[in-house]
């Protein structure tokens, strides 16, 4: 009887955990506020999200932190951004994945410059910003199903550091800055590097291979999970720096692209969401590490 009772227990636990629902998102923005381009997205300091193709392409749109959106600035010839990361002093980032280049935008004068271009790039996808202000670029070959990566210094100089990858699209380091995380869309592959001490990587290493749906933006919290987006599924997954599965978010939409931590405390994230074109948020219970240099 009390077997009988213990996995009566068990088994009633099973079915609630199975039942119980994802923790859902709620829309940020209006339907199709945004082009299917709807990419980025990058948080200030203020509480600002900016996201690329905001009304057309080769826009960067700014909605403020109660949802209002408009555009912030068009970029220059045939540039398109793609992924954004700010640094310390509040300058923005911007992959632009159709002229080769890492755009700097002051946000004082919305100055634009090149900050770096290079040719040997297949389309600059995804940044990820080190406490010293070194980038880290994806760089898919989406035809070829490959994929490399690229070390940008302060000074703009650029450093192929990976090659004869997947498609590297989704790219963050951990809290401390010892290890890179990038992880391959058609692969579904999560790699984990060590970065040594001149900014290249070395030791590469499966943290985690999904079986179904493809990836394409990744954050990390100040605790080191890692939050993915998981295109084609509608949901943004939580990985241990384990690589354990600890949480799926729904996000309303079955094509998320990207997101950032922002909102008041840094625990709010904001999604792009490409079936919509729209931005939805959802609250965590840790702040993105990005968000919290913005503090120091």
């Amino acid at each position: 009887m009390k077997l009988f009772a213990t996995l009566a227990c068990f088994l009633s636990l099973a079915w609630a955990t199975a039942a119980e629902p994802l923790p859902k998102a709620t829309p940020f923005t209006a339907e199709k506020g945004f082009t299917p381009g709807i990419e980025g997205p990058g948080c200030d300091a203020a509480g600002n999200v900016f996201v690329v193709n905001f009304a057309e392409q080769q826009t960067i749109g700014k909605v403020t932190p109660d949802g209002k959106a408009e555009v912030w600035v068009k970029l220059p010839n045939k540039s398109t951004g793609n992924g954004i990361v700010f640094d310390k002093a509040g300058m923005m980032y911007v992959a632009d994945y159709v002229e080769h280049n890492v755009l700097k935008i002051d946000p004082a004068t919305k100055k634009i410059t090149v900050f770096a271009h290079e040719p040997k790039m297949n389309q600059p996808n995804d940044l990820a910003i080190a406490a010293d202000g070194t980038l880290y670029a994806s760089d898919p070959n989406w035809e070829k199903k490959t994929g490399q990566l690229w070390k940008i210094g302060t000074d703009g100089k650029t450093t192929l550091i990976a090659e004869k990858m997947g498609t590297t699209n989704g790219i963050d380091l951990s809290p401390d800055g010892k290890i890179l995380y990038v992880n391959e869309s058609e692969q579904r592959n999560v790699w984990a590097f060590d970065v040594t001490k001149d900014g290249l990587i070395e030791n590469k290493r499966l943290l985690k291979k999904f079986d179904d749906f493809g990836f394409d933006g990744m954050r990390i919290d100040v605790e080191g999970n890692l939050y993915i987006t998981r295109h084609g599924k509608g949901t943004v997954v939580k990985l241990s720096p384990k690589g354990e599965v600890l949480k799926e978010y729904d996000v309303l939409g079955a094509m998320p692209s990207n997101l950032c931590f922002g909102g008041p405390d840094g625990k709010t994230i904001y999604v792009t969401e490409v079936a919509k074109q729209r931005l939805v948020s959802f609250r965590v219970d840790a702040p993105g590490l990005a968000w919290k240099r913005f503090q120091k």
